[in-house]
């Protein structure tokens, strides 16, 4: 049974820090390209970052490039997202999601929501000023 299992999920203020995680079980974790998208309010689910599947290429949404930092573990079958200076316009729904059909070059941040194979439930993040 594959599972994708977001936890880190929380309120803080505005310049806060929070650490996403997403366990992941049920497939080969270490072939996937890995993003975490969010979604806000009346908005569209949006990427956020990318990761390689050795971790090579990462890339970020300007929105929160020098503040967010993808990583993963494969030993440990998780991906992370730590969060720093945390802003108001942050606060969303957050969810990982893997992609197991893609190349080394196909792994990119602009890489379409209906490639991605799996995706979790999702973990809420607020942010007050």
């Amino acid at each position: 049974q594959v599972q994708l299992v977001e936890s880190g999920g929380g309120s803080v203020q505005a310049g806060g820090s929070l650490r996403l995680s997403c366990a992941a079980s049920g497939f080969t974790f270490s072939s996937a390209c890995m993003t975490w998208f969010r979604q806000a309010p009346g908005k569209e689910r949006e990427a956020v970052a990318t990761i390689s599947t050795g971790g090579t290429y990462i890339a970020y949404d300007d929105s929160v490039k020098g503040r967010f930092t993808i990583s993963r573990d494969n030993a440990k079958n998780t991906l992370y997202l730590q969060m720093n200076s945390l802003k108001p316009d942050d606060t969303a729904i957050y969810y990982c999601a893997a992609a197991l059909r893609q190349t080394y070059y196909s792994c990119r941040l602009g890489l379409g929501r209906d490639n991605y194979d799996y995706w979790g439930q999702g973990t809420q993040v607020t942010v007050s000023s």
